[in-house]
């Protein structure tokens, strides 16, 4: 992927750790780190390795932001329950499943990344804006994709526990509310996606079940002989691009 795309990735995990963490009514700026060796140890020695406990807490915690207000849920669940479908046990293995996650990841929210990027990461960078500023930039692009996939009955019910003001608009959702909201929203839409893709697979099963059972022969296993008919099933459709593009299709 390309540089500018990654910085921006760690840029909006850092403002979605930072928008989730502070108080609504307090503005949080970006920390800005430098360090000056064999300047003055005790000038500004606290605020600096308080800076840098923070940046190492992003840093840590930023796989998992990134992997939870993305469309990687949704990607990983499916894929694996594709594999369970199939009967294929652990094939493909999960870090294949979980690196083509990842990659179609990047595909689908490369237009997000770019566009925080342009309007916030530059600007940042080039000090023509504040951090505050670069913080409402940057999680507008990544609210907005949320918002789209995230369903009105579940954003609601946050809003109703956390006991905040009913929003007059999305932009007053708050990041808080928003990212419980959307990741339930993606599991439900991930499974319904898995239930659509088991039911041919467990359409052979109980055919070829039933044929095994007709002919008496109850001590064979199902899965032995519906395992290359669900896999050549599988191939003949070309499943994987069709799974792929329904994936893609589903964030458009």
């Amino acid at each position: 992927m390309h540089r500018k795309h990654l910085m921006a990735m760690l840029f909006v995990a850092l403002i979605l750790l930072l928008a989730v963490t502070a108080s609504a009514a307090q503005p949080t700026a970006l920390p800005n780190v430098s360090l000056n060796i064999g300047g003055n140890a005790d000038q500004g020695k606290a605020a600096t390795v308080v800076q840098l406990l923070l940046i190492l807490t992003v840093l840590s915690l930023a796989p998992a932001i990134l992997m939870m207000v993305t469309s990687f849920t949704r990607i990983v669940i499916v894929l694996s329950l594709v594999r369970h479908a199939l009967g294929t046990q652990q094939m493909p293995s999960n870090q294949i499943i979980i690196g083509l996650a990842l990659f179609l990841t990047f595909f689908i929210m490369a237009p997000v990344w770019q566009q925080v990027n342009e309007e916030a990461l530059k600007p940042y960078y080039e000090d023509r804006i504040t951090g505050e500023e670069a913080l409402e930039l940057a999680s507008a692009p990544v609210k907005n994709f949320m918002m789209k996939q995230t369903r009105e009955k579940d954003l609601a019910l946050f809003v109703r526990l956390s006991q905040e003001k009913r929003p007059e608009k999305p932009a007053d959702i708050t990041l808080p509310v928003l990212i419980p909201a959307f990741v339930i929203s993606e599991l439900k839409t991930a499974f319904q996606i898995g239930f659509l893709i088991f039911l041919p697979f467990l359409i052979v099963d109980i055919v070829v079940a039933s044929i095994l059972l007709s002919m008496g022969m109850m001590m064979l296993p199902p899965i032995m002989i519906s395992l290359p008919f669900k896999l050549l099933l599988f191939v003949l459709v070309d499943g994987w691009y069709l799974i792929v593009e329904s994936l893609i299709r589903s964030f458009k």
